[in-house]
């Protein structure tokens, strides 16, 4: 996934608008897709922006 936020920051975007974006579409896909709900929450849990405890692990 950090080729997607890459490449949305290569367009303009900032690190923080990428994430954001992908918010958005992970968002538009539930909505869209209800049944497949917890399957999208679970891929895209994994490619957020990295929190100061996920450095501990």
């Amino acid at each position: 996934m950090q080729d997607l936020i890459n490449r949305l920051m290569e367009k303009g975007l900032t690190e923080q608008q990428a994430y954001d974006a992908i918010d958005v579409i992970k968002n538009f896909a539930k909505d869209k897709f209800p049944i497949f709900g917890g399957a999208i929450d679970k891929l895209f849990s994994k490619y957020g922006p990295k929190e100061e405890d996920d450095f501990l692990d």
